[in-house]
This record gives structure tokens, sequence and C-alpha cells, in this order.
């Protein structure tokens, strides 16, 4: 039997599939708690926090990350918008290019295993948690059933487990205990890594970014909560008499502090407490900051602000359209780099451990999500009709890749366009004797009508007749367009000259007319 190997080349060993690698190499991780040190951040231990990330400590980092996500209700709500942006897409498996019938017949049956996974939404949820910290691990539990195997859960587990080995910042593997920590197990693991900008893994999140606009928004709220204590509240005074002795002057102090909460207290006879007006003072900066921190937010996580709040001022429909289509570009750019990982640690996986041991990277199917918005359908299709009608070469495959559409299959039932059961309306003699020309051709039996053929074998004299009477009416028009009027000038010559035109010609050549197909008529009974 072949040995099985991952995507990377890396050899399969027996026990990946029976035993989950962080029961074993990390047990002892499940009995450490986060650390939060978001408690008394400041400049300093933030940079602190990064420089260990940089070195291929994330643990601290990725506690912070989740203090972040955790404390911060407008970073939360609008990093849920786009965590959750992807989830709604229709998806698809698609086989490689040119594909034979066992790689149609291989992504139809993958098609079938990724339906019947457990809980795919969450699943998609979970990975997406790699947008803030640059990475999100899920590890595989798999169970053989009915002769397939098949994951039967996805356990998300915490970035605060996972390290980066000295000089391989793209590397992730699991603590142990040692320095550079466990390799991660073949076929055990759906590591999804997000790239928000260049860099190191530890530097790739959203979060990398938003620690500074959070730091500052939290020192703010911090600076605002002291202001509304000291100056929220009016200041209280004890005044006492000389020779007070030093117990008098605390129950006095007692008594002011406990004013403040309890709003009542004793003091001694001859001890006077007065209550001083509030400071005055302005929340402005401090509200203006915390706005600013979360107009930062927004932008980071959602391309714009438009999307996330409306201010009264700038939010006009056509600045929300703008912004919507950054914020649909960041979604599909979520969904290209999840249908990447999906293909490659999930997808590959499923093929190699069901049959598809032989196959290669560049010969299998790929994960792919539909990104496109709900009118591009309406738009390819009126495009497609436009370039058939004008003698574009379009085939079928593509306008149903362009479409979204996918091709029947035989035995399905196909919608059919209604046809009239009339007969289209000739314009023009020539075409329909073309039509019957070509009808007489194949065969047909047609039956002449003596009429439609005396009035097609008029002589051409006739038609002359009226072109003749006809250019000698509008022969004043004709002669003031020579001359260089506009279109609009003649138009006012021509209603303007309309009671004068010579039209007796023309009326007598219709009357003769009417007067031959009166007589036509009575002659053959019509």
């Amino acid at each position: 039997m072949p040995t099985l190997v991952d995507i990377h080349g890396n050899p399969l060993s027996s026990g990946t599939l029976k035993q989950q690698q962080s029961e074993t190499t990390g047990s002892y991780l499940r009995r450490q708690w986060a650390e939060h040190p978001s408690l008394g951040i400041d400049i300093r231990r933030l940079y602190r926090i990064f420089q260990e990330a940089e070195q291929g400590n994330l643990t601290r980092q990725a506690d912070f990350f989740s203090d972040m996500e955790e404390r911060d209700g407008h970073l939360f709500a609008e990093l849920s918008k786009r965590r959750r942006a992807v989830m709604p897409l229709s998806w698809s498996i698609a086989p490689p290019r040119n594909a034979n019938a066992r790689e149609k017949a291989m992504a139809a049956e993958a098609t079938e295993w990724f339906q019947d996974l457990p809980d795919f939404e969450s699943l998609l949820f979970d990975m997406l948690d790699a947008i803030g910290h640059g990475f999100s691990p899920v590890e595989l539990e798999w169970e053989r059933a009915e002769g397939i195997w098949l994951p039967k859960a996805f356990h998300k587990r915490p970035q605060r487990w996972f390290q980066t080995p000295q000089f391989q910042g793209n590397t992730i593997t699991l603590i142990d205990g040692s320095q550079d920590g466990a390799p991660l197990q073949p076929f055990g693991w759906l590591l999804h890594k997000y790239r928000a900008k260049s860099g190191w893994l530890a530097e790739s999140g959203l979060f990398r970014v938003l620690a500074w606009s959070y730091l500052f928004k939290n020192l703010s709220a911090r600076d605002l909560a002291e202001f509304l204590e000291i100056y929220g509240l009016p200041m209280r005074v004890g005044k006492y008499p000389s020779g007070t002795t030093e117990d008098q002057k605390d129950i006095l102090m007692d008594a002011i502090m406990s004013l403040g909460h309890d709003a009542g207290g004793i003091i001694p006879d001859g001890m006077i407490i007065d209550f001083q007006s509030a400071a005055q003072g302005q929340v402005d900066p401090f509200q203006f900051m915390i706005e600013w921190c979360e107009r930062t937010q927004s932008k980071i996580i959602l391309g714009a602000t438009l999307t996330a709040q409306a201010d009264g001022k700038s939010s006009t429909n056509a600045l929300g359209n703008v912004h919507n289509e950054v914020r649909h570009d960041l979604m599909a750019s979520d969904a290209v780099q999840l249908a990447g990982t999906l293909t490659r640690e999930l997808l590959y996986p499923l093929l190699v451990l069901n049959g598809y041991g032989d196959i290669t990277p560049r010969r299998m199917c790929r994960f792919k999500f539909d990104t496109r918005e709900p009118d591009d359908l309406a738009q390819t299709a009126t495009a497609i009709d436009r370039l058939v009608r004008a003698g574009v070469p379009v085939t079928v495959d593509w306008a149903l890749e362009k479409t979204g559409m996918p091709a029947p299959k035989k035995g399905q039932a196909l919608l059919q366009p209604i046809t009239s059961s009339f007969g289209p309306v000739g314009l023009s003699q020539s075409a329909a004797l073309t039509r019957l020309a070509a009808l007489n051709t194949a065969g047909a039996a047609v039956e002449n009508d003596p009429i439609q053929v005396a009035i097609d074998d008029a002589p051409p004299s006739v038609a002359d007749a009226v072109g003749q009477a006809m250019d000698k009416m509008l022969s004043p028009v004709i002669a003031a367009l020579d001359r260089g009027h506009s279109p609009d000038e003649a138009m006012v010559m021509l209603a303007e000259s309309y009671p004068r035109l010579d039209d007796g010609e023309l009326r007598q050549l219709i009357a003769q007319a009417i007067f031959v197909a009166d007589v036509w008529g009575r002659l053959n009974g019509r």
C-alpha cells in the first residue's frame, strides 16, 4: 500500500486519524488559563507583548487579542459583520480545467461529502477568527462511516496554544515544552492563515493594527470615567472649630466620604458640612477621542465608516454605495483566502483518504465561493444576449460559468421559452420571398395566393411614380437642408410650408390605387 502524504508531502502516520494531537502533546495546555494582559495596559506593555510575539511566543498576544474582542463592543460588532458576511455565500466544488470523466466524478463526490459535514457554517465562522489573530487552528476528529472517512467534529483551539519556531515566522507549531514546539500532524488540523497585511504570521492579523486604536480608546474611556467621578458630584467641604481633636477630624472625614455614596452620616455638634457646586468641565475632548478611535476601527475592519454608522453629515446614498462596494471587496477577499484553505486542509485529505490518493494538487478539484452580487446575473445575461446577437462566438460552458448556473444533467426537466402560435409578420417583400424560397427548397407544400403574386409582380414603374411624386412634394425641404440649415430649422420650415406643399400628383396616384384595389376586389369576389 503506498504511503499517504498531505498536500505538503508530509507522510501520514497511522495514529493521526485515531487520536487528536492536542490530547497527548498539548495535554498540559488544557490546565492553563488566560492571563488577560489588557488589565492596566499601556504603551510600554503593549510593545513588550508584540515583541514577544515576533520572537515566537504568541501566548500573551493571543490573550490580549481575545480581551480586545471581549471588552470592546464596537470592535466586536464590526468584526462580527466581517466574519458573518462569508457564511451565507453559495459554494461549489469545481473540477480542474479540461477535466476528464474521473475528475468530474471526483468533484461531484466531494460535493456530497461536504454536504454531509457537521456544522459547516460554524466551521467557517471559527476559521474566520484568523481575520483578527492572523491564524485560526481547528483540530479534526475523524471517523469512518459506511466505508468513507469524514470529519466527525471540528474543534476550535485557542491561539495561545501555539507558537512559531525560531527563524520560521510563518510556521505554526503546538506548544509542548520544547524550544520550537511540536509540528502539526498531517490531516489532523485545519489551519487557516489570514493575510490582512504583509509580514510574519504574528503580524498579519487585523488585531495588530486595531491594538493601537483600542489602547487609545481604552485610555480615553478611563479618563472620562475619572472625569465624571470628579466633576459629576458636588464638592463636599467639612468645617470644624478650633481645638478639634484628631479623632473628631477623622469622624468628620468619614462622614464626608460616606455622603458621596450613602447620602447620610453623623458628625459631632459644632461641625459643618457644606456642599459646593460641581466644578465646570466638558466631556467633548474625551468623546471626540472615543469616536475617532471607533471610526478608525470601522475603517480598519470594514474599509469604511458609512456601512457602520451614520452621523447625519456625510452619510449620503452615493457614498454609502461606494463604501458598501468596498465592504464587498473585503468579503470577496476573505472568501478567496478561506476557499484556498478549505481546498488544501480539508478537501485534499478527504480525497486522499477516500480513494483518490494518486491525485496531484494540480489536478484536484477546488472549493469555490460565489461572491457575485445578485444583480450581476441580470447584467451577465443581457451582455451574453447582445454578444450572441452581434455574432460573437459564445460557448455554453463559458456562459454557464459566468452566470453560475450548473450544467443540466441527463433526464432533468428544462425550462422552455414560451412560443407564440402566430407567425412573425413579414416587414419586407425580400424577406418574405427569401423565407418562401427556403420553405420550397425544404420540400414544403406552399399554396400561392394569386392576389399576393399579382402584387409582387407589379411593374417597378408604380414605385417609381410614387417616388417622383414624393420628391416633388419635399423638394423645398431638401433644398433647405442643402443650403446648410440645421435639422431643427428644416422641421420648422416643413411645418410652415406644409399647407403649401404640392401633393396633387401624389393624391392622384393614391386615388388610382384605391380605384384599382376596389375593382380587383369586386372582380375576384373578395
